[in-house]
């Protein structure tokens, strides 16, 4: 008897695609664990500043210092996700509900083109001000709070997902204002005017005749 090989079709598997998420570690272990996760082929952006500190001799040394402290970014497979967790320094990936959060490739690309560009430090996490969004140079396309400082203007850019924002500098005509939804401070209106619209009474109301 003479065999015959079968003929089984190959099975191709689509290709795992590759997402940003944030990554949350131990406090001052930013660059441990960056070098640790890019050590094991896994691609990093742990953004810098530069600072200027004053040490106990009074010499002043400039220091690159984590832009958002406690927090790096990652780009992984879903496969990809046991490892990072297993790494030392690794608190967790941020997210909601049990499911990490992604991060899109042109918001990291964005802030990853705006940092060589412009000089930005820190900034205390707010959701407050005249939210406006950047169309042009540096960071376009991304969203955040204006504010001034002196006889300049800064611009609070905010990554939600990890509750942290930093503060740059631009220029007004690189900026363009977002459209206030005007339903928003209805959830701040005591009972009276309530009454005065009739939401109380049951009447139909229209949030636009605010």
């Amino acid at each position: 008897m003479t065999a015959h090989a079968s003929c089984c079709p190959e099975i191709s598997y689509p290709p795992e695609v590759c997402t940003w998420y944030a990554l949350h570690v131990c406090s001052r272990h930013e660059r441990v664990v960056a070098a640790y996760l890019t050590f094991n082929i896994i691609e990093v952006f742990c953004p810098t500043y530069k600072a200027l500190r004053l040490w106990k001799n009074g010499c002043r040394r400039e220091l690159d210092l984590p832009l958002f402290p406690g927090y790096l970014f990652i780009r992984i497979t879903p496969h990809e996700r046991l490892k990072v967790l297993r790494s030392p320094g690794v608190v967790g990936i941020v997210g909601a509900g049990g499911h990490p959060s992604p991060l899109s490739d042109s918001e990291i690309a964005s802030l990853k083109s705006g940092l060589l560009k412009c000089a930005a430090e820190p900034y205390p996490y707010f959701t407050t001000g005249d939210r406006i969004r950047v169309r042009n140079g540096a960071f376009a396309g991304l969203e955040g709070i204006l504010l001034r400082r002196k006889k300049d203007f800064r611009v609070v850019l905010s990554v939600n997902v990890i509750a942290r924002s930093i503060a740059v500098e631009l220029d007004l005509c690189d900026l363009e204002p977002l459209p206030v939804r005007r339903w928003l401070p209805v959830l701040q209106i005591t009972k009276k005017p309530f009454k005065r619209l009739g939401i109380l009474r049951g009447t139909s109301w229209n949030p636009t005749t605010l």
